[in-house]
């Protein structure tokens, strides 16, 4: 038998469901029979709802409530509100706490711009069914606004996520209203938001969990809130970093981790709009001691600093198949540093009592890819050899300590087309002009290029290594421009260039393939990338390498 929860004020009886039938034909009956009555005041009504939303009733619904009802049902939980007004002497209603904030309300209603008042409601209760409605939320996430053409026209739009104690929402505002609300809408700050259309929400772009999405119209109004501080800000549900090896390609998700390491900002040129944007790699990791590579775009990228490996929060992150599984920040997602939850709390208290020692697994690199960074897939040059890496059809990379022990400074450089896209080598007319094959150009100038050979060894083994301009340009610790003119004009300063390299430890970024010359096959090794030894981080591995050769032991 399902049972109802009668509370009058704030004590608790339990009775059979049945009496739910008989409130209804009771609130029937006495409304019925008071309608009779005009001159005596009263107000007798039936209220159901999800129990999500009845738990945020905001006190003015019922200025003075006698009583009211929960009804538990097996499916889902609804709150039965019945209240009876007759004079001045009924209580007040006093809502039941909310078990997930544990906070009051904001204002329950507000002035609209005419001066009207208008009830507040919650965000779980928006519907399309609704014309009128006044919200109070955190703007947790702003986009920027971004412009459209196609063969309907052109425009554009923002996009803003909103968060209160019931639930989230996302909301676009386009062309005259991204003009107009784009400028007044601040980030982390609270609004009461009033009028709009209600539509089914497109998952596809937004981790934002529900099921509709409000979109601006000329009679949306935006007033701000000042009281309203204990309103939530990002809601999160994070997903595992190992729980991504599973989840579906395009996937929107949640995740929190360490930054582990980082790459540098590069530049990349968008074809749709031929318009350059920044890109940054951080590799996070998380409790389940596996790391997945998240892109960073934009300012983002540029303004991003995991110099102290921060825990990094970020919703709406995309699912990408990329060398694995990666992860892919939209203009959607919001990311947050060092977030104040018991998630990120944990997560810090972990990693730096032990989990900076684990030599954790990649899943966005299984065999450590360009894009994994200089921190990722260390390697032995004796491991490299033993497992047989760059012998598949693809490419291979690994990271490795190494000193530099030779260098070959025998066509070390050599004259290159002075196209800022071309690298091909010229040919001395002799006539003062340099002729570049590729281009089919004539030049009355070079400039040079590097491609030196070095040798590098660790406590196990030794490995050629070809190394190209910047790359070399940082173990010669000179430009290629500097070094061509010092070959011409000090042969001896030259050499004295080569001997100074010698004997330097460096942390290289190696790509191993198979590669077959004069039907000769053997093992190309190219440094793509060439930076100091952080004695830190390295420390760190080769004390969990000890550990784990102990534990074998």
């Amino acid at each position: 038998m399902r049972v109802l929860c009668l509370y009058i004020d704030k004590i608790q009886f339990r009775i059979s469901s049945i009496a739910l039938y008989t409130l209804w034909c009771l609130h029937s009956a006495v409304n019925g029979a008071l309608s009779a009555l005009p001159s005596v005041k009263y107000n007798f009504a039936f209220y159901a709802a999800p129990h999500s939303m009845v738990e945020k009733v905001p006190p003015d619904l019922a200025p003075r409530v006698g009583f009211n009802l929960a009804f538990d049902c097996k499916a889902e939980m609804l709150y039965a509100l019945l209240w009876f007004l007759k004079g001045p002497a009924a209580p007040k209603y006093h809502a039941p706490p909310s078990n997930q904030f544990g906070k009051v309300s904001a204002p329950s209603s507000v002035k609209t711009p005419g001066g009207s008042q208008t009830k507040v409601v919650p965000i779980a209760s928006l519907n399309p069914y609704q014309s009128k409605w006044t919200i109070c939320a955190r703007v947790t996430q702003k986009g920027q606004i971004r412009t459209w053409s196609n063969s309907r026209g052109e425009g554009k739009l923002f996009s803003i996520e909103l968060v209160d104690e019931s639930g989230e929402i996302r909301a676009t505002a386009f062309n005259d209203q991204a003009d107009k609300f784009f400028p007044l809408i601040e980030l982390n700050k609270v609004y009461y938001f009033t009028k709009g259309n209600l539509k089914t929400a497109n998952k596809q772009y937004t981790a934002v969990k529900n099921d509709y999405e409000i979109t601006f119209t000329n009679e949306t109004s935006v007033v701000p809130c000042d009281d309203a501080q204990h309103l939530p800000s990002v809601q999160f549900e994070f997903v595992s970093i190992a729980d991504l090896e599973n989840t579906p390609k395009d996937s929107i998700v949640d995740v929190i981790g360490i930054c582990k390491s980082y790459e540098d900002v590069t530049k990349i040129t968008v074809k749709a709009n031929n318009r350059e944007v920044s890109k940054r790699n951080v590799h996070l990791m998380d409790i389940s001691g596996k790391l997945v590579t998240a892109t960073l775009w934009g300012n983002e990228a540029e303004q991003f600093d995991g110099s102290r490996q921060p825990v990094i929060a970020i919703k709406g992150a995309r699912v990408s198949d990329f060398g694995g599984r990666s992860l892919s920040v939209l203009s959607s997602s919001t990311v947050v540093i060092n977030p104040d939850s018991p998630e990120a709390f944990k997560l810090r208290g972990w990693f730096d009592s032990e989990g900076q020692l684990l030599e954790c697994a990649s899943i966005s690199d299984v065999r450590g890819g360009p894009a994994s960074g200089v921190n990722t897939n260390w390697k032995t040059l004796f491991e490299a050899k033993s497992e047989n890496l760059g012998q598949g059809d693809k490419a291979d990379y690994f990271s490795c300590v190494g000193t530099v022990v030779h260098l070959r400074k025998e066509n070390c450089m050599y004259q290159a087309c002075p196209s800022q896209d071309c690298n091909k080598k010229v040919i001395d007319q002799q006539n003062g002009l340099y002729r570049c094959e590729k281009c089919d150009r004539e030049f009355p100038n070079f400039k040079y290029r590097m491609m030196l050979l070095v040798t590098i060894a660790d406590c196990l083994e030794y490995q050629w290594v070809t190394c190209f301009q910047e790359s070399a340009e940082f173990i010669l610790g000179q430009n290629a421009a500097f070094l061509g003119e010092l070959k011409e004009k000090n042969e001896q300063a030259f050499e004295e260039v080569f001997q100074n390299a010698n004997f330097n430890t460096y942390e290289f970024r190696i790509r191993v393939k198979l590669e077959t010359y004069n039907d000769e096959s053997r093992i190309k090794a190219t440094a793509v990338d060439v930076k100091p030894v952080n004695y830190r981080e390295y420390s760190k591995r080769l004390i969990a390498s000890i550990r784990r050769n102990a534990q074998l032991g």
